[in-house]
């Protein structure tokens, strides 16, 4: 079973469902209402793609930015399958800072930044030293996974507390596992 570790921002997600869901609504009033074909046809394109994007919002929204399953550390930033990192890799989840990666016109011309979770990785895992994210949900480079406080649960010192005791927990009851296997994983 997965554990969330962190969630994805639950505010911005459901604010961004309104838009969708008023689309929809009005293209629907406009089906029902409209007499031309054609007008017919353009509401339904308009309330299909309403649910196709309300569609993609949920998804988001019931999607965790970090979580844990059977010794890996899951690392949603990019679309599909989450970035799967084994947990003993993971050294450390720590506060940062970066740029909030909005679009310019959400934004005031001002570099405007965030606070962001950092998690590092051990040097010696090479294999995990780089990755390909969704430059908005986050950066991997140089064992260090940077996501983005724009789009994940509040950061605060008590969460990251929690990871951190959560990470420990994990690595401990995955090495203790390990050593009763007679030290084979799978």
């Amino acid at each position: 079973m997965t554990e969330v570790w962190l969630r994805s921002n639950r505010r911005v997600l459901t604010l961004a469902l309104l838009p969708a869901g008023l689309l929809g609504g009005l293209g629907s009033l406009v089906f029902f209402l409209a007499d031309p074909d054609w007008l017919r046809f353009l509401a339904g394109a308009i309330v299909s793609l309403a649910v196709f994007l309300m569609l993609g919002l949920i998804h988001q929204l019931l999607r965790p930015r970090v979580a844990y399953r059977n010794g890996q550390v899951l690392f949603y930033l990019k679309a599909g399958s989450p970035i799967e990192v084994p947990v003993e890799v993971v050294e450390a989840f720590i506060f940062g800072q970066g740029l909030v990666m909005l679009p310019s016109w959400m934004t005031t011309p001002e570099e405007v930044e965030t606070v962001n979770l950092i998690a590092r990785l051990s040097q010696r895992a090479t294999q995990w030293r780089q990755m390909e994210t969704k430059r908005a949900l986050g950066r991997w480079e140089d064992s260090y996974v940077v996501i983005r406080g724009t789009w994940c649960e509040p950061l605060t010192g008590d969460l990251i507390r929690r990871l951190n005791r959560r990470l420990a927990e994990a690595t401990q009851a995955w090495n203790d596992a390990s050593m009763d296997s007679g030290g084979s994983r799978s």
